[in-house]
């Protein structure tokens, strides 16, 4: 990396994280600011956007107190699908902000089912609440139709400089982004009735926005990614065929595919990855709703302390005893898309103990990315060279490992959990320097541990297969499609099977459902 300090602000849902980054010292400052989601009845997941704007001004100050040098410019990191009404003289927040998890835009969404193959085709995405676009509409239609209504980060830049703006890559997760023209979509905005909205301008990630002082000295805005697709940047610059999975409040595996859209078949969104100086690469995602939000679940209910004591508790037990946790505490994301579906925890007994449940849970939480995984294999014809992971959950070593096991691949854990802040701080740095290469402007990747499968395939299928075979239970009590299920597969549930381990899987089975483990 060439050039001076750069700050990076990753704003998240349970937190904002900033770190100064040198090219020659690498993080040379840090600072993190809580933010505290409301998670009400019903699926509500909302948050007051003054904390998130007041956690990115705090993390920001702190960092580069700690650092003690300036900087030459600011990138940010938002949380992608977070959306809310807001005034655009004043910068006041019209609503709470509608966090990516909340799902009180089904109703909504079962209305667009006619429409849902159209408006996957036109933004790659499929009709769900988990998208921006349905929470949009929720808006409009019950709480006011003053002001704007966009994702988090365009009230996020406009209350730091003025501009009202948002970056490809985020225009691309609300359901509203034409995929070919990467302009917003007449059609979609219509079918959303969202038509004559105003929204901000997309622009490039690498693109000056404008110049804030929120952070003392006037610094200019030159970085916007949304997180994801950040945290994928810093972790496959040097290696396009890898995937990186991202261990946060919700797990994230995504996967590069190249300049060209991609549709999907296997139930993964096609995306934009980011347009830096005008190219444009895309992405497949896949999500799991619940991760550290399962493990706050089992803290919350006393089983643990807190995610530090995973490896602890779960470490005192052997295996899961037979039980099998599906953590769909906010439904099923990719492949299935089964909002309606809600978790379940089977096979207890007089003999379970905490430690049982908390490997169940790596178990849940593992076998849905090895689905994922599977995925990408079929959408790309081969399966990812390494699987990269970040984030704050990569800290336990039992998930990891159970990772790997189950995946039938080597994990490599990033040297950093914050790959997010490292990618959006090397966007940052590509606006602030034209000259700069993609390659000098990305810290090399360098893992810090690599966790190898420690298990035979065959006892590696055999545990997907008993996970698979309760989401397949869970799928047929809710019946097929459900409350915004934004075009599930028929039997909502990955089935069959391509074992773990090498190779091509062996087909999409109909509707979209994902088979097996990667080969």
């Amino acid at each position: 990396m060439t050039g001076g300090p750069v700050l990076a602000v990753d704003q998240g849902t349970s937190g904002t994280k900033a770190l100064v980054l040198c090219p020659k010292r690498g993080v040379i400052g840090s600072g993190t600011a809580p933010v505290r989601p409301r998670y009400l009845p019903g699926g509500l997941v909302e948050a007051d956007p003054r904390e998130l704007y007041d956690s990115v001004v705090a993390a920001g100050r702190a960092a580069l107190a700690e650092a003690g040098t300036r900087v030459v410019a600011v990138g940010l990191a938002n949380q992608g699908e977070t959306v809310l009404a807001w005034d655009p003289a004043t910068g006041e927040p019209l609503t709470d902000a509608l966090v990516w998890q909340d799902r009180r835009a089904a109703a909504l969404c079962d209305e667009l089912a006619l429409h849902q193959d159209e408006l996957r085709h036109i933004t790659g995405l499929p009709v769900d609440p988990y998208f921006a676009a349905p929470k949009m509409a929720w808006i409009r239609r019950h709480a006011t139709g003053a002001g704007v209504v966009t994702t988090s980060d365009a009230w996020l830049v406009h209350r730091l400089t003025g501009a009202f703006v948002t970056d490809a890559a985020t225009a691309g997760r609300t359901g509203l982004l034409d995929l070919d023209t990467l302009a917003w979509s007449g059609a979609a905005l219509d079918h959303y009735g969202l038509g004559g909205e105003r929204l901000p301008r997309i622009v490039d990630c690498d693109t000056p926005v404008g110049t804030t002082r929120a952070f003392g000295p006037p610094l200019p805005l030159t970085g916007l990614l949304v997180d994801q697709q950040a945290a994928l940047l810093a972790q496959s610059a040097d290696d396009a065929a890898a995937a990186k999975c991202t261990y946060g409040t919700g797990a994230f595996l995504l996967a590069r595919t190249g300049p060209a859209p991609h549709r999907t078949t296997s139930g993964l969104v096609g995306c934009v990855a980011w347009r830096l100086r005008g190219r444009v690469t895309h992405c497949l995602d896949g999500q799991v709703y619940t991760v550290a939000s399962a493990v706050r679940w089992l803290t919350d209910l006393g089983v643990l302390t807190g995610a530090g004591e995973i490896d602890t508790v779960g470490g005192t037990v052997a295996d899961t005893g037979g039980v099998t946790f599906v953590p769909a505490l906010a439904g099923l994301a990719a492949p299935w898309w089964r909002g309606d579906v809600r978790g379940s925890l089977t096979g207890l007994g007089l003999d379970t103990t905490r430690g049982h449940l908390v490997r169940a849970l790596c178990e849940g939480i593992a076998a849905q990315v090895v689905d994922l995984t599977a995925a990408v294999t079929a959408e790309r014809g081969a399966p990812p060279t390494a699987l990269r992971a970040d984030g704050g959950l990569t800290r336990s070593a039992l998930l990891m490992q159970t990772q790997a096991d189950l995946l039938q691949l080597p994990v490599e854990v990033a040297a950093s959990p914050d790959a997010t802040a490292l990618g959006v701080g090397a966007v940052a740095r590509l606006g602030h320097d034209p000259h700069l290469t993609l390659d000098r402007a990305v810290p090399r990747w360098k893992p810090s541990a690599v966790y190898e499968p420690r298990i035979s395939r065959d006892e590696a299928e055999t545990r997907l297969a008993r996970f698979r075979a309760e989401v397949a239970s869970l799928a047929g009590r809710t019946g097929p499609g459900g409350t915004g299920s934004g075009g599930a597969v028929p039997d909502g549930a990955v089935s069959g099977g391509v074992a773990p381990g090498g190779g091509t899987p062996s087909g999409v089975v109909p509707g979209g459902a994902v088979p097996g483990g990667v080969r």
